[in-house]
């Protein structure tokens, strides 16, 4: 017994040594990339617009026609919809929104669905937008359906693309409250910073891909360095996935269209039609595309946007 007592007590030394010189690194770390941390504007020349007190970043296409406004997923920077943009704007105004804490908008919550919907409704209003047509990306196909919710009418119609706008559970509350200190800081950055982390996750939405440039992975990568990131992620945990439920889609009564990747491994197909059944709307398959359909099929679905816009 006491020679057991010896080991505990050695292991126990063990591994507060360990914890101490493990903190003590991750603490050189942290202060040895500090400066890698920005403002939005050091890594986005804009354009930006002040909407609810923030700094809100977007991007525009086309000069003329009805207005278009899409709206990015989780952790997506607005730079995925250039191409579907692009064949947009020759008969719309196309504005993309980084919806915070993602892309460059300034971290300032409240990071809930019902701040990005008010977000959402006075960008449209503080750029004179009348009655976009709102496209919703995964998370964001939840922002245009709560949206449609409480402003019905004022929107000439919502798109889901690979996005069934219902909720899901998340981590336990108290999850949120322990990952703090220096060790989920310094962790943070690594996988944050890492290209093997983001070829890895990219590949598995976007399949058939041509090869990863570094600008593409510094699209993915630079948002999370941008000032106050860290801290907002740490508090969108305690939301889960947020969303709508199906009886609330029964109630949408502007008109809908969902668009989904036949090889989204994220959301499966079923899950769209399932949201497309519940707000009586088209649903149509993108064959070959996975969760970011956008990347995969831009041409198939700035037509299915434009023939709806044209209803």
């Amino acid at each position: 017994m006491q020679r057991l007592r010896r080991w505990a007590k050695k292991l126990g030394l063990v591994v507060l040594e360990l914890f101490v010189v493990l903190t003590l690194a991750s603490v050189a770390y942290n202060l040895a990339t500090a400066d890698r941390v920005k403002p939005a504007s050091a890594f986005y020349g804009g354009p930006f617009v002040s909407v609810d007190g923030k700094q809100v970043a977007f991007r525009r296409w086309g000069a003329r026609g009805t207005p278009v406004v899409l709206l990015g997923g989780f952790i997506v920077p607005s730079s995925v919809w250039e191409a579907v943009a692009r064949r947009l704007s020759g008969r719309h105004r196309v504005f993309a929104v980084d919806l915070p804490p993602f892309g460059y908008t300034e971290r300032k919550g409240p990071y809930t669905l019902d701040g990005w919907v008010h977000l959402v409704h006075d960008f449209d209003r503080r750029l004179g937008l009348q009655r976009p047509l709102l496209v919703g990306h995964s998370l964001g196909a939840a922002v245009v359906v709560a949206d449609a919710l409480r402003y019905p009418g004022d929107s000439r119609g919502i798109v889901l693309l690979d996005g069934d706008a219902l909720s899901a559970g998340g981590p336990p509350p108290w999850v949120s409250k322990v990952l703090v200190g220096p060790w989920f800081t310094s962790i943070f950055r690594i996988v944050t910073g890492s290209d093997w982390i983001f070829r890895r996750g990219l590949a598995g939405a976007y399949p058939n891909h041509p090869p990863f440039t570094k600008q593409f992975l510094n699209e993915w990568e630079q948002p999370f360095k941008v000032q106050g990131t860290l801290d907002a992620f740490r508090s969108t945990l305690k939301y889960g996935i947020q969303g709508l439920h199906l009886p609330q889609l029964r109630a949408v009564r502007d008109r809908a269209l969902v668009l989904w990747g036949a090889r989204d491994t994220v959301d499966p197909v079923s899950a769209g039609r399932r949201s497309a059944a519940a707000l009586r709307a088209p649903f149509r398959v993108l064959p070959g595309a996975g969760h970011l359909s956008m990347l995969a099929s831009p041409d198939a679905i700035a037509h299915a946007i434009n023939s709806f816009a044209g209803h």
